[in-house]
């Protein structure tokens, strides 16, 4: 697959086994969003064949959340299960309300009001209603709230179908993948381990990798001064290593390079004042909804590092606003301090200006930008954040959400700042670039307020959390996502344990029933009538024939076999139940 300039893909093969959960790796722009899309059918690959086993059920979360969804959230998933046919009653009610409660979303909320996260939920929703056997996730963390994270990693380790997910949360990732792909310079390279040791892994064979090329290069080399200094009747009797050194200059030539790693550094300004922000009696809410922030005292020192958590809608971004001036309180007051230059990442990107090209958006008109000290031509400036000199005078409009994220970086990194605050910086980031910008802000001397829900990264980067706890209720906690778990855990109400009756031990081990011991003689015939019933309908399956039709026939007959091989799985396990009873009780049949 190509979109003009290298191959995204080049030549690559995958199979996905019953069961996999997989996290597709890769920089931005390497085709991950890309390649989903042909799993699922909504792009069609350059070559190759893409197919799946007959009655094969995918479904999918996109990146981006579409403009027009209209209607309520049960709404939508009912329709999405009309569509594949399911069309008892019963079943539809059952599965829309599961499929919302695993998100947390009622099914009466109007989707044209709701937040970026809160239609990710129900996206995601739409997805699990229809109960995959391949369910695939593009960044299915971004927006999300961290209760939604937790729960949603839950529903991922216990679903029994395979998944494909993208994703930039490093903790997310090691707790739900059992198989790591990795995409690179248009190659697939497979890792059947967790993300801890994929990281090994991946990184003893760049070294190997590398070590390989600078022989290659070397023995290149040589040969090209043979050729150049060799006398010219040798080089007519050595027709062979002439072939052999065009052959290896051809192979030098498509070499794709590994790609490089942003290279940045924030520029830092005079030190600000000792207090960088501080707000007194803070009160707001929008209209007659419960208050956002109620009585909120916060002061943000020089050279804080604060994480700002909370769930979706609890008022995180309303409180950054009201501290940045640009949103006035119901009640009290927030002031800057002194000798502040301000620094701002925005989720939403409203800093970039579509109207404009990414060089625009950096530094207007002009094609020079200083930086530390020093002037740079704007290019090699971007070539910095891997933007290539097309991009630079393109549109911001053609760019993937990591690459303007990226983009943002660049314009914040390229003025002075001693306070920055950073809005879900890590949304749709490649990991290397977000480890990065981990390096960056480590290295940072001024001062730091982030609102993410990434927690490693929160772990990684804040000394302390001020955590919305319900209601407008503001706490501060020390330390980063995992220091704030623990004091849950610690201030959290023991329960009284509740007084259990002691069992009476059985003098005498316990009795299949009538009911169970008629169960049992039945089991037998069942089983066999199971044995044949699969037998037949994989006999079928097997038959070319079938695959003629539309494929209805075929996903009625795949669906029976399924129903068929759980029948027969749990009747084999009764079976073994009653049989361990009967035997311990010394009677047989």
């Amino acid at each position: 697959m190509s979109f003009g300039g290298p191959p995204l893909l080049d030549g690559v093969s995958l199979a996905i086994q019953r069961g996999e959960r997989i996290g597709l790796l890769g920089r931005n722009g390497s085709g991950k969003s890309t390649f989903l899309k042909i799993m699922q059918g909504v792009l069609t690959p350059d070559g190759g064949n893409v197919g799946g086993r007959p009655g094969l059920v995918i479904a999918g979360l996109a990146q981006e959340v579409p403009d027009s969804l209209s209607g309520t959230a049960g709404e939508l998933l009912e329709e999405a299960l009309r569509e594949v046919g399911v069309t008892a009653d019963w079943e539809v009610e059952k599965r829309v309300s599961q499929s919302l409660a695993a998100v947390g979303m009622e099914a009466n909320r109007q989707l044209d009001v709701l937040s970026a996260g809160a239609s990710r939920r129900v996206l995601l929703a739409r997805s699990l209603v229809l109960e995959p056997d391949l369910l695939i996730l593009d960044e299915p963390t971004n927006h999300l709230d961290l209760e939604t994270i937790q729960r949603l990693e839950a529903l991922l380790v216990r679903r029994s179908g395979c998944l494909v997910l993208v994703t930039h949360d490093r903790m997310f990732l090691r707790k739900i993948a059992t198989r790591i792909i990795d995409i690179d310079r248009g190659q697939l390279r497979s890792y059947d381990c967790d993300y801890d040791t994929y990281l090994e892994r991946r990184e003893a064979l760049l070294e190997e990798q590398a070590k390989q090329n600078a022989l290659f290069d070397k023995r290149l080399a040589q040969e090209e001064v043979w050729l150049r200094r060799g006398v010219k009747a040798r080089r007519t009797r050595n027709q062979g290593r002439v072939k052999a050194l065009k052959a290896m200059r051809e192979e030098r030539g498509e070499r794709r390079e590994k790609v490089g790693k942003v290279q940045a550094k924030l520029q830092e300004a005079e030190r600000s004042g000792q207090i960088v922000l501080r707000a007194t009696g803070l009160n707001h809410s929008f209209e007659a909804d419960e208050p956002l922030i109620e009585n909120l005292d916060f002061t943000l020192w020089r050279g804080d590092r604060i994480g700002l958590m909370g769930p979706n809608g609890c008022g995180k971004s309303t409180l950054l606003r009201i501290l940045l001036g640009d949103l006035v309180p119901d009640s009290g007051e927030a002031h800057m301090g002194t000798r502040v230059s301000l620094g701002r990442f925005d989720q939403l990107h409203e800093d970039l200006d579509p109207t404009k090209t990414v060089q625009e958006n950096v530094c207007d008109d002009g094609d020079m930008i200083t930086v530390g000290g020093r002037s740079r031509h704007i290019m090699g400036y971007m070539q910095d954040f891997l933007f290539t000199p097309d991009q630079v005078r393109g549109p911001i409009t053609v760019l993937s959400g990591g690459e303007r994220n990226r983009l943002q970086l660049a314009r914040i990194l390229a003025r002075p700042c001693n306070l920055l605050i950073l809005d879900e910086p890590t949304n749709d980031l490649d990991v290397e670039t977000m480890e990065l910008l981990e390096e960056i802000l480590l290295n940072f001397q001024g001062t730091l307020l982030i609102v993410s829900h990434d927690r490693e990264f929160l772990n990684n980067v804040v000394t302390s959390t001020l955590v919305s706890e319900g209601k407008g209720h503001f706490q501060e906690y020390v330390g980063g996502f995992d220091d704030w778990q623990k004091s849950q855990q610690e201030i959290a109400p023991k329960e009284k344990p509740k007084a259990v009756k002691p069992r009476v031990k059985a003098d005498k081990p316990r009795r299949l029933t009538f009911k169970e011991t008629e169960e049992l003689k039945a089991l037998p015939a069942r089983i066999e009538t199971l044995e044949g019933e699969k037998e037949s309908l994989s006999t079928r399956l097997a038959d070319p024939e079938i695959y003629k039709g539309d494929g209805s026939e075929v996903a009625g007959i795949t669906q029976s076999l399924k129903d068929a091989e759980e029948q027969l799985s749990t009747a084999y396990e009764r079976w073994e139940i009653l049989e361990e009873v009967l035997e311990k009780s010394g009677r047989t049949l």
